[in-house]
């Protein structure tokens, strides 16, 4: 197998020189038996006399074995050819069976069966060769082995679909629509980038209701001083982490609205109907009451977050409230649970840059504690990056507004959309 990829000096590559002006290198990655191995060596002499570098990668084991048997040239001398190593997995090596009436070798199986444990250390080699800092998370644990399955059974009726709808917008996720545009060639399938969903300009749906207590408590407040805390309606906090979090809260001494709810039922209501009250740390609300309160039903999140005083939203990072935040311009400190949540972090936090980390998606199993909490949310709410991450946020915010206007980006996908619509209506 053989790829591109944008150029690095990967420090467990051997024989490798500054070549830092090319923008594309190849790399080989053989099957790791002789009649590969041999020619994709061999391909690497022609690819390496066009003046690109190529990364041959295999084990240590069976790159020695490469550059041993090679006939007619010497690769350790051509100055394009580099040697990476990958560590050479744990495998059985049965004795070959001369007898077998299969002649296949068969004995080489454990080592192909091996070759998947070399994913990760290959997929680092990649990001290293491309000038990838992005740390892309592994969807390990991010859904249930249940609903992949269902996932599994239901994703063949996509073919019967003429395209997709995303609620996202090109001025955000330009590059990201390209690459899925670019997979789905050969399918003749529409790509929409229609968001954002919700409403930009909020109207009241009944002005003789009051408003929300939560509304009427941001009036009082400074602008951008307060941080919105929720994390949807699909996951419910631990005891332990309930508690890390109000001291978290507590210690920052940054205004909030923290959502104190249960994830909701399949039916659509709360889990049990639990009051979680008592598992908050003894005088917690009291203590706070002044910069804090806590809000243990259904919140107006896009009102919260329109609100000139939310400065900040601590999230689960689900991509409604991702979308949400942008819209009204406002920075997020990402707390990823499942789902999508923890790759929607790395785009918020590495690529548009108006967030900051909570809960690292390598050490999701471990509790957040109190400092990590309270060190994240000031850096977010009263620092100068945190400010920086804001006035990003805002100008986002206002791309995505003219994006919706007429001749933007996405209302011209709108109007695609809506011309496809009824082109099949028509007949």
């Amino acid at each position: 197998m053989a790829a591109v990829a944008g150029h690095a000096s990967p420090k467990h590559c051997h024989h490798g020189n500054d070549v830092e002006g090319h923008q594309v290198v190849v790399v080989m990655l053989p099957l790791p038996a002789q009649g590969h191995l041999n020619q994709l060596l061999q391909l690497s002499r022609l690819i390496a006399a066009c003046n690109i570098p190529v990364y041959y990668v295999s084990t240590a084991t069976h790159n020695r074995q490469a550059k041993l048997r090679v006939h007619g040239w010497d690769p350790l001398s051509d100055s394009n050819v580099h040697f990476c190593d990958l560590p050479t997995p744990e495998f059985a090596s049965p004795t070959l069976n001369p007898n077998a009436a299969n002649k296949f070798p068969s004995h080489l199986q454990p080592l192909f069966n091996s070759l998947s444990q070399l994913r990760q250390p290959f997929a680092g080699l990649i990001r290293e060769l491309s000038h990838i800092e992005l740390q892309i998370p592994s969807l390990e644990d991010c859904f249930a082995e249940e609903f992949m399955e269902l996932v599994a059974r239901e994703h063949k009726f996509i073919a019967l679909s003429s395209g997709s709808l995303y609620n996202s917008s090109r001025e955000l996720e330009g590059k990201f629509m390209g690459f899925i545009e670019n997979m789905s060639e050969t399918q003749n399938k529409k790509h929409w980038a229609l968001g954002p969903f919700n409403p930009l300009i909020l109207t009241r749906k009944n002005e003789d209701v009051s408003r929300h207590e939560s509304l009427e408590w941001l009036e009082k407040q400074p602008p951008k001083s307060v941080v919105f805390v929720s994390f949807g309606t699909t996951t419910s906090l631990a005891d332990e982490q309930i508690k890390n979090l109000a001291s978290g809260l507590e210690q920052s001494e940054v205004k909030f609205i923290w959502v104190f709810r249960d994830a909701d039922k399949g039916d659509n209501s709360l889990a049990g109907g639990r009051d979680r009250r008592a598992k908050l740390p003894e005088g917690f609300e009291e203590r706070v009451k002044e910069r804090g309160i806590v809000l243990r039903d259904w919140a107006p999140q896009l009102e919260i977050l329109n609100h000139s005083a939310t400065g900040g939203f601590l999230s689960h990072c689900g991509w409604n409230s991702c979308m949400e935040s942008i819209s009204m311009g406002v920075p997020l400190a990402a707390w990823p649970m499942h789902s999508d949540q923890p790759r929607n972090t790395v785009l918020i936090t590495e690529v548009l840059k108006i967030g900051v980390i909570v809960k690292d998606w390598a050490r999701r199993r471990e509790v957040v504690v109190a400092e990590t909490i309270s060190m994240a949310l000031r850096r977010l709410m009263i620092s100068k990056e945190g400010e920086e991450m804001r006035r990003g946020a805002a100008e986002l915010s206002i791309t995505v507004r003219r994006s919706v206007e007429e001749g933007g980006v996405t209302r011209l996908e709108f109007d695609s959309f809506m011309a496809h619509v009824r082109r099949v209506r028509d007949g």
